[in-house]
């Protein structure tokens, strides 16, 4: 029961207050993480050395903070111990964060004001925004609420729920540092693979029960087919699931060719037929807020059957 009134209250901290802004405790690791990166990785083009290094970046990093979120969690009890487990997942979940950036888009797509909603989904995609055009715009943002309801959101639930403070700590280092070092460029190929390789990891389980989430709470028949048909297209293990599962049960067409500013990727098309605009981004919020409504759900009723069989 305690880890259901922590969550509870890491959601109510996250709807009042939000973000912290710059003094989030993420927006300080990544700081020291980026120096770290400029200490280490030094020889980007040779392999086996930028694998030990980004390795042993990854472990220098995660290592202290880790073993203090393992101290506290053995340490506190009661009251203090449910209060710190409830601050502790509100610094790593973002519902209130995904719910604003998804309606500063929605809203002006609404308004027609293209330009816009192209300047504020520049800010939660790296697409080439100016390029999109109206449908291109609400995909991006559909997109980014689904993929971002299982990484900022679903993914740091699951943990907290098997782990506690270590196991959502854990999650959200990892987590930010494939966001800043996994990318298949000269740079990162080799010394982020350690970091991409370790979210891959984390995210497979939370990523598969954020689609089937998805899939209970929309179009069954359609979000199963997406999933069990498209997923395995995206080059994304777990991205491909949550997206396809996700668009399939709104019933809306995502993906397909996307500028970039290196160039258009051409990626599968996910979903379903309809094309994406402001009602899909609205929908895609929806759901992800109903996916939390239930997952808290599930939560309190095995506690109370939990409680029932001890007692």
């Amino acid at each position: 029961m305690t880890l259901w009134m922590a969550c509870v209250l890491a959601l109510v901290l996250d709807y009042v207050l939000g973000e912290p802004g710059r003094l989030h405790p993420v927006v300080g690791f990544g700081q020291l993480a980026t120096a770290v990166e400029k200490r280490f990785n030094t020889a980007p083009d040779k392999a086996w050395k930028s694998l030990f290094t980004g390795w042993f970046s990854v472990l220098l990093l995660m290592a202290p903070v880790l073993g203090v979120a393992l101290w506290v969690s053995v340490t506190l009890n009661g009251v203090l111990r449910v209060a710190t487990e409830a601050i502790t997942l509100w610094l790593a979940i973002s519902l209130r964060g995904l719910t604003e950036h998804g309606l500063a888009v929605a809203e002006p797509l609404r308004k027609g004001d293209l330009e816009v909603a192209q300047e504020q989904v520049s800010r939660i995609v790296s697409r080439e925004a100016s390029a999109l055009d109206e449908q291109g715009v609400a995909a991006a943002a559909t997109e980014s609420m689904l993929e971002n309801g299982a990484d900022a959101v679903f993914a740091s639930l699951f943990w907290f729920l098997v782990a506690g403070i270590p196991g959502v700590v854990l999650h959200r280092m990892i987590n930010t540092l494939d966001a800043m070092w996994g990318y298949r460029n000269p740079r990162f190929l080799y010394f982020g693979r350690a970091a991409a390789r370790l979210d891959d990891l984390m995210g497979w389980v939370p990523a598969r029960l954020t689609a089937l989430t998805y899939m209970l709470l929309g179009d069954r028949k359609l979000a199963w087919r997406c999933w069990r048909n498209q997923a395995p297209q995206w080059d994304s293990p777990n991205a491909g699931p949550v997206m396809a599962a996700g668009a399939g049960a709104l019933g809306v067409r995502i993906g397909g060719p996307s500028p970039y500013p290196s160039g258009v990727k051409h990626r599968p098309v996910l979903g379903g037929v309809q094309a994406a605009g402001s009602a899909s981004v609205e929908a895609a919020i929806r759901l992800v807020w109903r996916g939390v409504w239930l997952w808290l759900g599930v939560v309190l009723m095995g506690a109370v059957l939990l409680s029932l069989v001890v007692n």
